[in-house]
């Protein structure tokens, strides 16, 4: 990690980028998405979101972003605890949100929908552990460690009744054939 004059406390600036980065998710701020991340940026969670969150740099951040709004809403991030080592700040999270659209997991390789899960109009406060890396006044890597189980079972979609398998079941159903008419676009 370099130090430069302009900026004395290192720290500071990896702690505001790694704030800003979860802000930016939260309030689904496409413009500040842009200017947060680099153009080789990586999400190493994206391989469970659609193919196109995939790619490299703000467009894929960007698209990630979308795809948790469309299915979650007020969301905010309260940080419990933040360390540093480096140019990684590591941050202690619980993500608070209401789910208002379906939810579309997309962990085949070829970004085929795996699993969707309608919204009961249920909220939920989940823990989280982020990994942001930062190099030269961008974030250039994310990771995190989620914990689904609670926020499923506070969505009402563990355990499953009879008739939210079926939701379940038409939602995978129309969002795969959504899926497959994007990809013969």
């Amino acid at each position: 990690m370099h130090t430069s004059i302009l900026d004395p406390d290192p720290l500071s600036s990896i702690e505001s980028l790694a704030r800003e980065h979860l802000r930016v998710v939260a309030a689904g701020d496409m413009d500040g998405a842009a200017r947060n991340v680099s153009k080789e940026y990586i999400n190493h969670r994206s391989s469970d979101e659609p193919i196109a969150t995939r790619e490299p740099g703000p467009r894929g951040f960007q698209r990630t972003i979308a795809w948790l709004h469309r299915a979650f809403t007020d969301m905010r991030f309260e940080i419990h605890a933040m360390a540093f080592n480096q140019d990684v700040a590591v941050l202690h999270v619980t993500l608070h949100g209401r789910q208002h659209g379906p939810f579309v997991v997309h962990d085949s390789p070829d970004g085929w929908v795996t699993d969707a899960f309608p919204s009961n109009g249920r909220t939920f406060s989940a823990k989280q552990v982020h990994w942001i890396t930062v190099r030269e006044g961008v974030v250039v890597e994310h990771d995190a460690v989620r914990d689904d189980l609670a926020m499923a079972k506070q969505l009402g979609w563990l355990p499953p009744t009879p008739m939210f398998i079926c939701r379940m079941l038409f939602c995978k159903y129309i969002e795969g054939r959504s899926t497959r008419r994007g990809a013969e676009a």
